[in-house]
């Protein structure tokens, strides 16, 4: 049988019905090219589906354990077997599915890496110098002032469009876009599922100018005209990996932080927001999130702070020699 054609169809499938983004299906394909790797070195390779039995599954498990792959990443691998055998299933390739009885390893409780409200404002505090208006810088302060402002993920910013463009070259239509009128930004979220998130007063002037600047640049390079909102020099959409370089960067120019990402500051956005309003839902459809499970992370986030406070300022809050 056709194992790779089978999984083929599964990942098609993933991607029109369910909307998976292309980086969860490229996920989805190692891990199932590894589950047909593994079956082949054990002597399945002229085998079917059904030969794949519940004790394959732990023994390739173990293996890929002593490998070194993490409980996360043996958790997700998992994951995306038992999804494709449940497909399979459907399709009546297989009478039942041998992953549903192997359990995932556990996996530590991580808390999300926040900034301090005090690291937060040294990251975003635009410097007064002339030199930092180049139009990298002024992109780049237009980047981080979202990100706080709004906790976009990192593929939701780099996806924005400039404003909402339908029916443009080649039939093009905007998935996620700024709207400078509304001050906000609607974006395609996990699952394809769309949401509008507010930008605060700061962001807007941080995405106004840069939108001047963009607005300049193309002018003068009428013929690398680009719906995407931050752009290079080239004309091109910027990158995910471009922004966590200069996000990088900044960071350190800025003695804010030397390990600040993307997805810092979206912690940072929820944590921050949940500590002055602690407004669980409303923290939890600003981030998109689909489980409120998800966004209660952010809670114990919140405790150790005030445990931190407690600790710090309450005078029988700890044994003193």
């Amino acid at each position: 049988m056709d194992k790779a054609a089978d999984v083929a169809a599964y990942l098609a499938r993933l991607e029109t019905e369910r909307g998976y983004s292309s980086h969860t299906i490229a996920g989805y394909r190692r891990d199932l090219a590894t589950l047909i790797d593994l079956h082949k070195q054990a002597g399945g390779a002229r085998q079917d589906w059904r030969a794949i039995a519940d004790a394959s599954i732990r023994r390739w498990v173990a293996q890929l354990s002593r490998q070194g792959l993490s409980a996360k990443s043996l958790a997700r691998t998992l994951s995306a077997w038992r999804g494709f055998f449940d497909a399979l299933a459907e399709e009546g390739k297989v009478e039942i599915n041998p992953v549903r009885a192997v359990r995932a390893p556990k996996l530590p409780r991580r808390l999300p890496k926040a900034l301090s409200v005090d690291q937060a404002m040294q990251l975003v505090a635009e410097p007064a110098s002339a030199g930092d208006s180049t139009f990298e810088l002024v992109r780049d302060q237009a980047i981080i002032e979202l990100l706080y402002s709004s906790g976009l993920r990192l593929s939701e910013l780099t996806s924005l469009d400039a404003e909402y463009v339908h029916g443009g070259r080649a039939g093009y239509r905007s998935l996620s876009w700024f709207d400078a009128q509304g001050a906000e930004v609607t974006v395609e979220g996990k699952g394809g599922k769309k949401r509008s998130v507010p930008v605060g007063a700061p962001a807007m002037a941080a995405l106004q100018a840069w939108c001047d600047r963009r607005r300049d640049w193309l002018r003068l390079h009428p013929e690398r005209h680009t719906p995407a909102l931050f752009i290079t020099r080239r004309g091109t959409r910027l990158s995910n990996r471009s922004v966590q370089l200069r996000l990088k960067q900044l960071a350190i120019r800025r003695s804010a932080s030397a390990s600040v990402h993307p997805h810092v500051l979206r912690h940072s956005f929820a944590s921050h927001l949940l500590q002055s309003s602690g407004d669980l839902r409303a923290v939890q459809e600003l981030l998109g999130h689909a489980n409120i499970a998800t966004t209660q992370i952010y809670t114990a986030l919140d405790f150790q702070r005030l445990a931190a406070v407690y600790d710090a300022a309450h005078p029988r809050a700890r044994r003193r020699g």
